[in-house]
């Protein structure tokens, strides 16, 4: 029988705020961090989720002692990485059977920007070994960049990894950055939308990108000082090889990983009390997504993405929205998918249009990117 696995704690830091609790407060009352950013030079704003330089620097200055960060030349990406993870390093020890699991689709690409050579700091397993190292790790990190399935997939690689024995507990952190380079490929494909992103909605027309970093505690062994615990019951990754960058348009890798998650939870459609999706504001994703939900008997669910708030934070997506959705779960309120209107995909969803007070014990998490990916995991409040 395998073993029982539990995320117990989690964190996260967007342009919303530097911890869960300011998330959750600014979520509640409608924000948003999407906004008009310049960002690369010579062309017009775009919108996106983008943490302010000024507030990230005070806040890496206040948590970090100045001359043990001084030893250590950061990036804007690793402060980032290292505000989020650093609460939960200091609540759980690391031990030789600790994991170290980091989800990051371009890590510091930034940084080969004038580059002539390419800085050690570009490889992630060289991102990821600096951040174990700065924290003590004693196990060799694990990198997941699966494009954006990456943040859904290190809970399950966590899970799967500490049910195999090879590791008790893990710390997974995520997190991707707004750079020139992920502008312009996205911009490349017209993917990127000239205003604020309506997942779903008939007027959609394309993604807004956000940077985020977020991390979570999992284990299987519990204490009697957890505030809250949620049972990972159920996952899977599938890739549909449909196309490098359009997903299959008959939804087969997401609901086939639906349906391999929900069978190793032993949940069916009638108990899932809420779905976690992608919804990236793309016309073929949401149409995509619709398909898979409704042939797994899950249109009536309440639904949302949170893309609207955060945009589409690449790598960070899949965790930050879990723990969303978690902290949905803890509070019971049901958050709405911000500037949905009017259904714009073929196939019925309940989208969720206001706050709502709701009991949530069993959770969908769904994510799919290029390349044909696709992932689900199933979370219990336990």
């Amino acid at each position: 029988m395998n073993k029982e696995i539990y995320i117990t704690d989690y964190n996260c830091v967007t342009p919303l705020g530097f911890d869960v609790q300011s998330n959750w407060k600014a979520l509640l009352k409608g924000k948003s961090g999407v906004a008009l950013h310049k960002v690369i030079d010579n062309q017009d704003a775009f919108f996106v989720s983008k943490i302010d330089d000024e507030k990230l620097e005070e806040e890496f200055n206040k948590l970090f002692d100045s001359a043990q960060s001084s030893k250590e030349n950061f990036t804007r990406l690793e402060k980032m990485f290292l505000l989020s993870i650093k609460p939960l390093v200091e609540r759980h020890s690391i031990s030789d059977e600790t994991a170290f699991i980091l989800s990051t689709t371009k890590g510091n690409i930034s940084i080969l920007k004038n580059q002539t050579t390419l800085p050690e700091g570009v490889f992630l397993s060289s991102l990821a070994q600096k951040i174990a190292d700065f924290f003590g790790f004693k196990t060799k990190p694990i990198v997941v960049s699966n494009a954006c399935v990456s943040g859904v997939m290190a809970i399950s690689v966590a899970k799967n990894m500490i049910q195999a024995g090879k590791y008790k507990n893990a710390f997974v952190l995520a997190g991707d950055e707004i750079s020139e380079f992920v502008i312009s490929g996205f911009n490349s494909f017209q993917a990127i939308g000239t205003e604020p992103c309506k997942p779903y909605d008939k007027n959609r027309n394309g993604i807004n990108l956000g940077e985020a970093t977020a991390a979570i505690y999992i284990t299987s062994e519990l204490n009697q000082t957890e505030k809250f615990r949620f049972k990972v019951l159920g996952d899977s990754a599938i890739n549909d090889a449909n196309h490098i960058s359009g997903p299959s348009r008959t939804g087969d890798g997401l609901f086939a990983s639906i349906q391999n998650a929900m069978k190793e939870a032993k949940v069916s459609a009638e108990k899932i009390d809420f779905i976690s999706a992608h919804g990236t504001a793309t016309i073929y994703n949401d149409e995509m997504e619709a398909i898979a939900f409704n042939r797994m008997d899950l249109q009536n669910v309440p639904l949302n993405s949170m893309k609207g708030y955060y945009g589409h934070c690449l790598g960070a997506a899949g965790l930050l929205e879990s723990i969303i959705s978690m902290e949905s779960a803890l509070n019971k309120t049901l958050i709405p998918s911000k500037n949905f209107e009017e259904m714009g995909v073929s196939q019925d969803l309940n989208i969720i249009k206001e706050n709502q007070p709701v009991e949530i014990k069993y959770i969908l998490k769904t994510a799919s990117g290029f390349g044909g990916c696709n992932a689900a995991i199933v979370l219990e409040k336990a």
